[in-house]
C-alpha cells in the first residue's frame, strides 16, 4: 500500500464525499443484517405455534387461528421487502458517491500527469517511448481508479458488514458464531500468498501492455516506412509475437483468479455445513433456537459475496499499486530545466554565448566545445557547418531545451538561467528543423502561439511564409484539417506553416534552423525578400546548409565537430579560403548550371 499513499491527498480533498459514502454503505448493510432476524422472529413465531395449529385440528378456530397467523408472517414479508427497498435506496447513493469519486479522482490524476509531462524537459522524452507515456496516462490510471472507486466501496462494505454481522452473531451464540467463522484464518492466509502473486504477475502485465503501445504508435507514425519498405507483414508478426506473450502473462494472472474464487466459495460452503451441524447441536441443548440456525445460514451466505471480493478487492490493490509505482516513476522525475522567477519582460536581443559546451547525457555525444559568439540588437547571423557539426544544439539552447554544461548565454546581459522560462519562449521565434503540425485546421497551426488573433493576421504572415496561395488551393483553405504530424501536406508547405507560426507571435529574437530546405527556389526567394525587410530590426540566427546572398549576414560561423572554425562577415570568410568559401563556389556553380 505503500505506493498508493501518495492517493491520501485526494482522498482528503473529496473526503465529503468518501464520509457520505461510508455513512450510506453503514445504512444499507444495517438494514441487510436487520432482514435475517426478521425471517428468524417468523421462523420461530411458526415453529412455537405449529404445534397449537394442529392441535385446533377439527375445531372452527382451526381457520381462525390460521388466519390470524397468516397476517402476521405476511407482515414479517412486508417488512423484509421494505428492509430490501431501503438497502437498495442506500446502496444506489454509496455507488453515487464513492464511484462518482473515484470518477473525479481519475480526472484529477490525467490532468496532473498530463501537466507534468508537459513540464518534463526533452532529454526526458528521448528516454522514454510515447507508446509507455500513453500507457501510464491511461492503462495504469484506469487500474488505480478501480482501487479508489470498487475497491473503496466493496471494502468499505465488506468492513461494515463484518462488524454488523459478527456482532448480531455474538449476540445470539458466542459458541456458533466461533466455529461458523473457523475457515476464515485459511482465507486471510491464501489472500496474502495470493495478492503477492498478483502483484508480481501485474507488474509485469503492465510493463508488457506498455511495450505493445509503443510498439504500435511506432508503427502507426512511421505506417510510410514500413509500407515503402514492404514490412507488414514483418511488423505484423512482431506485433503478434508481443501480443502472444501479453496473452500469456494475463492467462497467467487469470488462472490464478480462476482457482482464488473457488476457494472462496469452498471456504464459505464450508462454514455453511458447520453451521447447520454445530447449530443442531445447540438446539439440542436448548441454547439456540431453529430460527437462530436459519439466521445464521443467512448470515453466512450474507458474508460470501464480501468474503470472496476480498481475493477480488486483493487483486484491484496488488494492480493498483503496480500501476501508481509505474504513475510514481514519473511524477518524481524532475525536470533538468526550472523556472525561477515569473516576470515577463522584453527583450532587446543582446545575445552572447560565452564558452558554452554540451554534451548530450543520454549518448555521451559532446554537441558544442566551448562555443563564444555574441550579436548586438538588431544583428543578424547564419551557423553553416555539415550535419552533426552542433547547429541546432545552439537553437535548443537559445530557448532552454537544455542548459549547457559549461559556459553561459546571455541576452541583454541576463543569464538565461534566471530569465522567465515561458517569457523567454515567448519572445523567441523558433522554427525547428523537425516540423511538427498539429491535428487540427492550417489556422490553428498558424496561430498555435497566439490563440484567438484575429484571421486577417493569420492570413497576413501566411503571405509573409509565401504558403498563402498553397493554403487557399486546399479543400477548405484555412479551416482544412491537417492529418496526424501534417501527413496531408508536403514538406514545403510544412515548413512555411511553421514560418508562419514562428512569424505571427512577432518575437524579439528569431531562430530558423535549416527552415527552407524543401522549398523550391522562387518561393525561397520570397521568403527571404520578406526576411530582409521584417526582420531589419530584430536579432536572427538562421542555421543552414545554404548560403544565402538576399540576406546581408553581420556574422556567419561555421561549426565542425561542435567547434567554431570559422568567424566572419561574408568577404572575410571568402579571403579565409576554408569550408565557407569552399561551399559558396560550389553552390555559385550549381547555380550557374541551373540558370543554363
Amino acid at each position: 500500500m505503500k505506493e498508493l499513499a501518495v492517493l491520501n491527498k485526494y482522498f482528503l480533498k473529496y473526503r465529503w464525499r468518501l464520509l457520505l459514502g461510508i455513512f450510506f454503505v453503514s445504512l444499507s448493510n444495517y438494514f441487510r443484517v436487520l432482514q435475517p432476524q426478521i425471517i428468524r422472529e417468523a421462523l420461530d413465531m411458526v415453529v412455537e405455534n405449529i404445534n397449537t395449529y394442529y392441535l385446533l385440528e377439527g375445531f372452527a378456530l382451526q381457520g381462525v387461528f390460521f388466519a390470524k397467523l397468516s397476517k402476521i408472517l405476511l407482515f414479517f414479508g412486508v417488512m423484509v421487502l421494505l428492509l430490501a427497498v431501503l438497502m437498495g435506496i442506500f446502496m444506489y447513493f454509496m455507488r453515487q458517491t464513492i464511484i462518482v469519486m473515484s470518477r473525479l479522482i481519475e480526472y484529477d490524476m490525467r490532468k496532473e500527469l498530463f501537466a507534468h509531462y508537459e513540464k518534463l524537459t526533452i532529454a526526458f522524452y528521448k528516454r522514454n517511448n510515447t507508446g509507455d507515456l500513453m500507457a501510464r496516462i491511461s492503462e495504469d490510471v484506469s487500474k488505480v481508479r478501480m482501487y479508489l472507486g470498487p475497491a473503496v466501496l466493496y471494502g468499505i462494505n465488506l468492513l461494515s458488514l463484518f462488524v454488523m454481522v459478527i456482532y448480531s452473531m455474538l449476540q445470539v451464540n458466542v459458541t456458533l458464531t466461533l466455529y461458523s467463522l473457523a475457515p476464515l484464518p485459511i482465507l486471510s492466509i491464501s489472500i496474502y500468498y495470493v495478492s503477492n502473486l498478483i502483484n508480481r504477475k501485474s507488474t509485469v502485465i503492465q510493463q508488457q501492455l506498455a511495450r505493445l503501445n509503443s510498439i504500435a504508435q511506432e508503427v502507426y507514425s512511421g505506417i510510410r516506412v514500413v509500407k515503402s519498405y514492404v514490412q507488414e507483414k514483418t511488423t505484423g508478426r512482431h506485433f503478434a509475437d508481443e501480443s502472444d506473450n501479453y496473452r500469456g502473462k494475463s492467462l497467467e494472472l487469470a488462472k490464478v483468479d480462476a482457482f482464488f474464487y473457488p476457494l472462496m466459495l469452498l471456504l464459505i460452503g464450508t462454514s455453511t455445513i458447520i453451521t447447520v451441524y454445530v447449530g443442531g447441536v445447540q438446539m439440542v441443548k436448548g441454547a439456540v433456537t431453529p430460527g437462530n440456525i436459519a439466521e445464521f445460514v443467512i448470515y453466512v451466505n450474507m458474508l460470501t459475496w464480501p468474503v470472496t471480493a476480498i481475493g477480488w478487492i486483493a487483486s484491484i490493490i496488488q494492480q493498483a499499486a503496480a500501476s501508481q509505482k509505474r504513475i510514481n516513476e514519473f511524477l518524481e522525475t524532475q525536470p533538468e530545466i526550472s523556472n525561477p522567477i515569473v516576470a515577463p519582460v522584453a527583450f532587446n536581443g543582446d545575445l552572447v554565448f560565452d564558452q558554452v559546451s554540451f554534451t548530450y547525457v543520454d549518448t555521451g555525444i559532446q554537441a558544442l566545445d566551448e562555443v563564444s559568439f555574441s550579436l548586438k540588437a538588431g544583428q543578424k547571423m547564419a551557423i553553416i557547418g555539415r550535419t552533426g557539426s552542433g547547429k541546432t544544439t545552439i537553437a535548443d539552447l537559445l530557448v532552454r531545451m537544455y542548459d549547457p554544461i559549461t559556459g553561459k548565454i546571455t541576452i541583454d546581459g541576463q543569464d538565461l538561467r534566471e530569465l522567465d522560462l515561458a517569457n523567454l519562449r515567448q519572445r523567441v521565434g523558433y522554427v525547428p528543423q523537425d516540423i511538427f503540425l498539429f491535428s487540427d485546421t492550417v489556422a490553428n497551426n498558424i496561430a498555435f502561439g497566439r490563440p484567438g488573433i484575429d484571421q486577417a493576421l493569420i492570413e497576413q504572415f501566411a503571405r509573409y511564409a509565401a504558403v498563402y496561395d498553397d493554403i487557399q488551393g486546399l479543400t477548405h483553405g484555412f479551416e482544412t484539417l491537417v492529418g496526424e504530424r501534417g501527413v496531408t501536406l508536403s514538406g514545403g508547405q510544412k515548413q512555411r506553416i511553421s514560418i508562419a507560426r514562428a512569424l505571427i507571435k512577432e518575437p524579439d529574437l528569431i531562430v530558423l534552423d535549416d527552415c527552407l530546405s524543401a522549398v523550391d527556389t522562387n518561393t525561397e526567394k520570397q521568403i527571404l525578400e520578406y526576411f530582409s525587410g521584417a526582420l531589419a530590426d530584430k536579432t536572427a540566427i538562421i542555421i543552414t546548409h545554404r548560403i544565402y546572398s538576399l540576406i546581408q549576414f553581420d556574422k556567419i560561423i561555421v561549426l565542425e565537430d561542435g567547434k567554431v572554425v570559422e568567424n566572419g562577415t561574408h568577404e572575410e570568410l571568402i579571403g579565409q579560403k576554408g569550408y565557407y568559401a569552399d561551399l559558396f563556389e560550389k553552390q555559385s556553380l550549381e547555380e550557374a548550371d541551373s540558370s543554363n
